[in-house]
């Protein structure tokens, strides 16, 4: 596997370090976080996330200011990613009505941003999205005293190369991409790509709708560092991807996690989150860090610069920020929560989670994206067009 060139990934470490002393070995064991409530399942409803936090816990702040715009936020968000318990208490808390629109990768995203004009408030974009929008001059600074709640986000997810003192972005979750295998179904070690992506396998995988994610896993399968997109290593990708293509029976970054539990497929390359569901719902699941490489990303959110609403987007964001607020996240996507002060109301079998934590040593090995430019454009035109061959 090949170190990361653009994050300070010895920042994630450190997360890892604190986090992962209840899942795997690590070179050292984090202290025991205070138990608060039950890891939530795949079945876990928003509802019964809701229900498992004590109103009181959020109501010894400050009340929620009126920024003197009009009671409306519109979201532009990731799929399975927002818990609607966050937004209705969003809503009651400030009287503020939030209407999500979903997309399945960041690329469908800038499309219709741009498309969109002032038609979106707050987004929801990973970091080489956030890199390519600042440099577009696209993303609105954040005024940061309306958002006091960044002190709750671990210093090493603070400051980081894509968004450098945090003037455009608040850190949302963090992950890994990797691979879920049903054992029931799959008796063979599983441990790479090439493992998954077999002929007998044909029929029985469901992989990310993400032309950006399919490509770096050709990358990484060649040893290529999943940055370095010239029109030279596209074409080197090329014949390992129209091989991989054809054994695909669903696309889906939305919830792949659906295709696995009903049984219709017995191998996913999937995000972390919803692995670590499917690891929460039934032991017949087994995750696995692909050994040719794996991405990390980080996900945060941000506000475009025709935002109409862009004081409420700010409320949102330090909303989201308060500890048992979070925690509502993690229980319904359990993802990497960057949000320190959060941490201490996650259980023991929530850290424990090998697909939402990975070890200090694990992440030394990961990859993230950076913004590549125009031949993102090209990655989108390759794998578009030997989906239909």
């Amino acid at each position: 596997m090949k170190k990361s060139s653009i994050l300070a990934l010895s920042a994630f470490a450190a997360a890892a370090l604190a986090l992962s002393g209840c899942g795997k070995p690590a070179t050292t064991t984090a202290p025991t976080p205070e138990p608060s409530k039950p890891a939530a399942s795949a079945s876990a409803s928003p509802a019964a996330a809701n229900a498992a936090a004590t109103p009181a816990d959020d109501e010894t702040e400050s009340k929620t200011p009126d920024t003197g715009e009009p009671k409306e936020l519109n979201l532009f968000c990731w799929s399975e990613y927002v818990p609607q318990s966050v937004i209705d208490r969003f809503t009651k808390a400030t009287g503020i009505k939030v209407n999500v629109e979903n997309y399945a990768s960041n690329e469908e995203m800038k499309t219709k941003l741009l498309a969109g004009g002032g038609q979106y408030d707050l987004i929801q974009p990973s970091e080489y999205m956030i890199q390519a929008f600042i440099k577009e001059d696209l993303l609105m600074p954040l005024d940061q005293a309306d958002v006091p709640n960044l002190k709750n986000i671990a210093p090493e997810f603070r400051d980081m190369p894509f968004d450098p003192g945090n003037k455009y972005s608040v850190p949302w979750m963090a992950g890994t991409v990797g691979i879920v295998v049903n054992t029931e179904l799959v008796p063979d070690a599983i441990t790479s790509y090439a493992d998954v992506f077999q002929d007998k396998y044909k029929g029985k995988i469901v992989v990310l709708d993400d032309s950006r994610e399919i490509v770096s896993w050709g990358l990484d399968t060649l040893g290529i560092p999943v940055n370095e997109v010239s029109d030279e290593n596209l074409e080197k990708v090329k014949p390992i991807v129209a091989k991989w293509l054809p054994l695909v029976k669903v696309y889906d970054s939305d919830s792949p996690k659906t295709a696995l539990l009903n049984g219709d497929v017995a191998l996913g390359v999937v995000w972390s989150g919803e692995g670590a569901l499917l690891l929460n719902a039934d032991k017949k699941f087994k995750w696995v860090l692909p050994k040719e490489g794996v991405h990390l990303f980080v996900d945060s959110l941000a506000i475009p610069k025709t935002a109409a609403h862009p004081k409420n987007a700010e409320l949102f964001m330090n909303f989201i920020l308060r500890p048992k607020i979070s925690t509502l996240i993690s229980e319904d996507f359990p993802y990497l929560n960057p949000n320190a002060a959060a941490r201490k109301f996650l259980t023991p079998a929530q850290l424990a989670n090998t697909a939402s934590f990975p070890t200090t040593e694990e992440i030394k090995q990961m990859e993230t994206f950076q913004d590549i430019g125009s031949q993102a454009s090209k990655i989108d035109d390759l794998v578009t067009t030997l989906k239909v061959q």
